[in-house]
This record gives C-alpha cells, structure tokens and sequence, in this order.
C-alpha cells in the first residue's frame, strides 16, 4: 500500500515535472522559431493560444475517458501524445506544420493537466493547500531549468549537425517517457463516491462561487503563462538583450515562483484559500508595474513578480478540492475548459497589442521606439491580468463571507 502511495506521488511529481519542461522552454526558442519563419507578433502570439485551444479539445473528453478506462490509461496516454509531439515538432518545416505539431503537444498537455488535477484532489484530503502547491512546486522546479537548458541544447553540435530548436524539443519531449513507469506500476483510485451525491453540471453552472473561480484562474494562468512565452521576448526586443541572458532572467522568474510555492503553500492553509489568492495577485500585478515602470533596471522585479502569481493556480485547485470534494472532475473540467477560453482570447490580445501599439508608434517615433513601446504595452497586460485575478478573488471573499463559508 504505501509503494502504491509512493508511485502515485511519483506520477504526480514526475508528471509536473515533465509538464514544466515541456510548457517553458518555449520562451528560449520562440525568438529563433520566429526567424525562421518570420514570424510577426501576432503569428507568435497565434501559436502560443494553441496551448489554450488545446485545453478546450482536451476537457472535450479527458474527464470521459478518466471514467470510462480510469486515471492510469489517461495518464499514459497523456504522456505518449507529448513524447510524439517531439518528434513531430523535430520534423516541422512549415509555420503550419509547427502549429499542428504544437497543438498535438498541448493536447497531451492538457489531457496530463486535468488527470493529475484530479488524482491530485482525491490523493491530498489533509492539508490540501500545502500539498496541492507542493506538487506544483515540482512545475517551478522545471520550469527554473528549463529556458537554459532550452538555450544550451539549441547551441549544441552532434555530429556536425545543431541542435537548433528541433533537436532541443525533440530530446526535451522524449523525457516524457520517464513518468510513464511509475503510472504503469500504480494502482489508482478510483471514483468511488456515490452517484446520488454527484452534482449533474446543469447544477454546478448554478453556483456564482464556479464562475468566479473560472475568472480568477482564467487571469491568473494568462499571467503566469504569458510570462514564459514573452519575457525573453520582451527583454531582447525592448531591451537588447541577449537570448542567453534573457533566458537566465526567465529562470529566476521560475526560482521565485518554485519557491514561493514550497513556501507560501502551508501560509495558504493557515489564512485561507481566498485570501491568499488576493493576497497573491495584488502582490504579482504591483511587482510587474513598477519594474515596467522603472524599465531595464526594474527587469529583476518582472521575474519577482513570480512570488505572487505563482501559488494562484494550486490554491485555485485547492479551493475546488475542498468545496467540490465529491465532484472534483466536474468541476476541474468545467473550470479549466472555460479558462481555456480565457487564455485563448489572452495571448491574442497580448500578440495584437504588441503589434498595433508597434504600428502605430513607429509611424510617429520610428521602428525602434515603435518595437519598444509595443513590448511593453503587451507586457502591461500581463499584469493587468494578475490585478484582475486579485479584483474577482476580493469579490469571490465578499459573497463567501455573506454566505458564511469562506474557504
């Protein structure tokens, strides 16, 4: 019994763990994809929403196929899409065949998303707030090495062949792999509550409490998100900086997010989850306006600004898990689905913005001031999105508080 608890954490933690490399060493090897196949903003910001449509066709049948063949087969299957999609990738030579290669990524993504969302919620019944951003600390933790590990292999030679972003996805993906042997030797739970306590969904989209969880996540992963796919971009576009340096501030981004998750964790726990979600937000847009304000120097507070988003979408499932104990994945597939809308509709803005602000600049003040200003417009949005997330959680408290059942 305590080996089958013991690879059960290990799919979980392993399969952050993967799911972090393979979310964010996109931000090294975007400005390279975009040479390639000279790429506008838009067009970047195009291929980033594929995440999030990912997410929409995902929770189309995740949940189903959870039920219907079990939690173990999903996850497998999860993984086997992603390791496919390296090689997919490795083999992209158009911007379409890119699109579709990332689209299949994010699928698995999206499918390993909501399986280890929902064995995350039936494992961690006790101190579930500690425990749900522990398991995603394993995320951060990637997630730290991931863009220099990303700039490093796309500067390696085999054979007298680079790596280039191809091979550095390719290699990155097939990691995938690893988790798969501890799925394999688990036993999984299964949904064991009784289908007269189970809301049908009719029911759910009822509670005001579901759909400000939708808009609390939903800007909160566009900020979290957004930052992956857009500091290196941000810093070597508006900045000059170079993809290596801009890499290594990206990892700090992810050394304060891991770690403000390993740490902020039990403090959730303690004052709850929807004052920590206020607390959090509030703390990631304050952080993310002054450093764009400050400019080139406030750099450092961009990547600080991974304190306050980084335990938002732990505490979110956290708070799920405890309010919906008895129908998690219901309300895990609902949540996530419409949030996959969210950050769809995000990384459109931000690629739109970058661009017409650009435009519209550069015809005043000239093309570089125009690239400037176009970052940091779009990079402003970013916060916006955390100060968003603070706002409907402090709306979210006011209404628990007059039911009386603040989480």
């Amino acid at each position: 019994m305590k080996w089958n608890y013991f690879f059960m954490l290990a799919t979980v933690f392993v399969g952050f763990l993967i799911f972090g490399f393979s979310e964010n060493v996109k931000g090294p090897a975007m400005p390279r994809i975009q040479a390639d196949f000279e790429l506008d903003a838009f067009q970047v910001g195009t291929l980033l929403s594929f995440n999030s449509i990912a997410y929409l066709l995902a929770c189309t049948f995740t949940a189903y196929l959870t039920r219907r063949f079990g939690i173990k087969v999903v996850s497998v299957a999860s993984f086997g899409f992603m390791t496919l999609s390296g090689i997919f990738i490795y083999f992209s030579n158009t911007y379409t065949g890119l699109a579709g290669a990332y689209f299949f990524m994010y699928v698995g993504n999206g499918m390993l998303e909501i399986v280890l969302a929902i064995l995350s919620a039936r494992l961690f019944v006790k101190n579930t707030g500690t425990m749900m951003n522990l398991a995603h600390f394993f995320y951060g933790l990637s997630s730290i090495v991931a863009p220099i590990l990303a700039s490093g292999l796309m500067n390696v030679t085999m054979s007298g062949v680079l790596l280039d972003w191809r091979g550095m996805y390719l290699i990155v993906m097939l990691l995938s792999l690893i988790p798969m042997i501890p799925a394999f030797a688990s036993r999984f739970p299964a949904d064991d509550f009784q289908a007269e306590n189970r809301l049908p969904m009719q029911t759910l989209m009822r509670d005001p409490v579901i759909w400000l969880i939708v808009l609390i996540l939903s800007f909160g992963v566009v900020s979290e998100m957004s930052v992956g796919g857009w500091l290196v971009n941000f810093l070597e576009k508006a900045y000059g900086w170079s993809n290596a340096d801009a890499s290594k501030m990206l990892s700090i981004f992810f050394l304060f997010f891991t770690f403000s998750r390993l740490f902020l964790g039990p403090i959730t726990d303690r004052i709850g989850f929807t004052v920590s979600l206020i607390l959090f937000g509030g703390l990631s847009a304050l952080l993310t306006f002054i450093g764009l304000v400050i400019g080139e120097p406030g750099a450092i507070l961009l990547a600080a600004a991974g304190i306050g988003i980084a335990p938002v979408y732990p505490t979110v499932m956290a708070m799920i898990a405890r309010r919906y104990r008895e129908n998690s994945d219901t309300a895990i597939t609902f949540v996530v689905t419409l949030m996959g809308i969210g950050t769809v509709a995000g990384n459109f803005i931000i690629g739109a913005i970058i661009t017409g602000i650009n435009r519209i600049v550069a015809e005043q003040a000239g093309a570089e001031m125009g690239v400037v200003r176009g970052m940091q417009a779009g990079y402003a949005f970013i916060g916006i999105c955390a100060l968003f997330c603070a706002l409907f959680s402090f709306i979210l408290y006011v209404y628990l508080c007059k039911q009386k059942e603040v989480i």
